[in-house]
């Protein structure tokens, strides 16, 4: 297939907008092939992985379960609290993830493909994509949502969420916003309209 003919769609948004209840439409519903990349961000840091072993060498072995899995909640609790910290660990996964998505763009053969990359600005692999589709909410919305999700308290849940890039500034450099403060049906028709426009 000719690369310029395909739509390769990074998907992203704010911690809690409903991502991945688009992406979950998109697979599902519109027989989409998605990427996701907190799965390669899993695989990077699987038991006994390289990286894994490079964490634990920074923070010691009590990072780990007792099982000897990341802690994510402990590391969490580290990341998002010292940007430091935050920057280092991303310097760890990112050139991981960003080798996964490589590998599986080159065997994709699908006319539209969907990169679902919560850190898509951040980690700078816009230039993956031929369009950018930002899910959005109300900052009200997010943090509630993100707060009954991952049981986290309010200073916890803002902490994640000025964490990443503001949401305002994600939606500027956005080709398509898809609004999630309203119901999901009104959600689904925006990704149907999206969809329904030729790149």
């Amino acid at each position: 297939m000719n690369e310029l003919s395909k739509r390769m769609i990074g998907l992203t948004g704010g911690i809690s907008t409903g991502k991945t209840t688009v992406s979950h439409y998109l697979t599902t519903v519109c027989h989409i092939r998605v990427l996701d990349a907190d799965s390669y961000a899993r695989e990077a840091v699987e038991l006994n992985s390289p990286i894994l072993q490079t964490i634990k060498q920074r923070y010691g072995a009590d990072i780990c379960l007792n099982n000897g899995e990341l802690n994510r909640k402990k590391l969490g609790n580290i990341i998002f609290n010292d940007f430091g910290e935050k920057q280092w660990l991303e310097s760890q996964i990112h050139p991981y993830v960003r080798q996964r998505f490589q590998q599986e763009m080159t065997q994709c053969q699908q006319r539209i493909v969907v990169l679902d990359i919560p850190l898509l600005f951040e980690s700078q692999l816009t230039h993956l994509v031929t369009e950018i589709w930002v899910v959005y909410c109300s900052y009200e919305q997010q943090l509630q949502r993100l707060m009954n999700r991952n049981r986290l308290s309010e200073k916890e849940a803002i902490a994640r969420i000025k964490s990443q890039l503001p949401l305002e500034e994600k939606i500027q450099k956005a080709n398509i916003v898809l609004d999630n403060s309203s119901t999901l049906d009104r959600l689904y028709q925006q990704i149907d309209q999206a969809l329904s426009i030729p790149k």
